[in-house]
């Protein structure tokens, strides 16, 4: 292997693998292109060298791995390789592989491109018996695929490991096969369950998370680096902040909270195209001033009265932990960019400090200045219910904005992120101004100060 070794140029305390993965595409290509096939099977098949941080198994004495990430991220990979693993390490284990489906296992876990079959080394065979639902391995560890659509059939069976792939899909009978595999997780020393999935918001999730000594591995589909940078981008720019877009690729757990007034799907239901919204007749700025310069945002919310009658969230230019003078300028900044017929401004904190602060920032705009005489809930729910009857629509994706406004309770409480909402206080002054408007009759062009 000496001579193209020599020509990698290897940095002392480099790899090799850390050469060959810092090469551009074209290098790599033109160094495997001339590197004996041996030596090249015996860097595919180092698998975990290449593996990135996500992929790796954990160290410590765990019971059960979640790696709970977005597609693409590499789970099924990661599943397959460290099933494959153990079969080599323990002669004749019992492993147990559980679906969502048949189906579903044996395309993806089975003989998928990242499956079982494919990741065995060129000095390996397993063998799929299909009749038996067995993989079969040269070192005589056997994997049965089991189902969460059949949790009888892992009542009674013994396993040294298991994975268990997709736990968000697990339909009806999910916790009843979760609950007999690890009933039957009894053989060896250390049995261990690696469970992949991209999380949705499930009883059975939760129950895996809270399991005693369980690590979690988190990741996003951005994070695996051997995937096409053009399909990151893309699916980034398609989906990026949306709630499928983070639960899908960033691999976060997107739950409603109990009682909130925007549920997720309301605020996915009421999105559309910012290009499609033609120019608006009328422009509202909500602002939620903060307390003091070194505590919350101030909340700046653009909304619009479209020609075909809808409101819409056009912008959140809200800034954080911000000077009066430094969020006052970017309230006016927004009216520039969208010439705001109207900008409303919670006063509780001060309303002729709020009023004054502005027109220093620009003694030209129409600032009203509104006092919140009732509690959040009671502001908010009008304008939920706006959105309920599809007269409010978001031009775009606020993923800061709507964790806010998906945080606010009937009766008042809110459990969102932050200490207080303040992106979803603007966002309700600056609609209800709007709602207010039309209730009077206020067409296009009548500014009201």
């Amino acid at each position: 292997m000496g001579g193209w070794i020599e020509q990698l140029a290897l940095a002392d305390g480099e790899t090799i693998f850390d050469r060959v993965m810092a090469m551009s595409p074209e290098e790599r290509a033109r160094l495997l292109r001339d590197v004996p096939r041996k030596y090249v099977l015996e860097l595919i098949e180092r698998w975990y060298q290449w593996a990135h941080q996500g992929q790796r198994e954990p160290a410590g004495d765990w019971p059960v791995w979640l790696i709970q990430a977005g597609r693409g991220f590499g789970k099924t990979r990661a599943g397959s390789e460290w099933v494959s693993e153990v079969a080599r390490r323990r002669p004749g284990a019992r492993i147990a592989l559980v679906a969502a489906n048949e189906r579903d296992g044996i395309r993806v876990m089975i003989e998928g491109p990242s499956g079982l079959i494919a990741v065995a080394r060129a000095d390996e065979a397993p063998v799929w018996r299909g009749t038996m639902r067995e993989l079969h391995f040269d070192s005589g560890a056997i994997a049965t695929l089991f189902t969460a659509r059949a949790p009888e059939n892992l009542r009674g069976p013994e396993h040294h490991a298991a994975w268990c792939d997709e736990l968000g899909k697990w339909a009806q009978g999910g916790e009843a096969a979760w609950d007999n595999l690890m009933l039957g997780m009894r053989l060896g020393e250390t049995p261990r369950v690696l469970v992949t999935t991209t999380p949705r918001p499930v009883t059975l999730m939760h129950k895996v998370a809270a399991i005693p000594g369980c690590v979690t591995t988190l990741g996003r589909t951005a994070d695996n680096p051997h995937l096409p940078k053009s399909f990151v981008v893309h699916m980034m720019a398609q989906y990026g902040g949306t709630r499928l877009g983070r639960q899908e690729l960033d691999g976060e757990l997107i739950e409603d909270v109990e009682g909130a007034l925007w549920p997720r799907a309301l605020i996915e239901r009421c999105r559309v195209d910012a290009d499609s919204i033609g120019k608006p007749v009328r422009v509202v700025i909500g602002v939620d001033p903060p307390a003091t310069a070194h505590g919350d945002a101030c909340g700046i919310v653009v909304a619009a009265h479209l020609r075909d009658g809808r409101l819409a969230v056009v912008e959140d230019a809200s800034v954080e932990r911000a000077a009066p003078g430094v969020w006052a300028q970017a309230v006016a900044a927004a009216a520039a960019r969208w010439g705001a017929d109207r900008v409303v401004a919670e006063s509780n904190m001060g309303g002729e400090m709020v009023a004054k602060v502005l027109a220093q920032a620009d003694a030209g705009l129409p600032v009203r200045a509104v006092h919140a005489s009732v509690g959040k809930a009671r502001r908010a729910e009008p304008v939920a219910l706006a959105y309920e009857r599809g007269r409010v629509v978001h031009a775009g994706v606020f993923a800061a904005l709507e964790d806010e406004l998906c945080g606010l309770q009937v009766g008042g409480d809110y459990a969102g992120p932050g200490r207080s909402p303040d992106r979803a206080d603007a966002c309700v002054w600056a609609l209800a101004e709007l709602l207010e408007g039309l209730r009077l009759g206020k067409g296009p062009g009548v500014r009201v100060v």
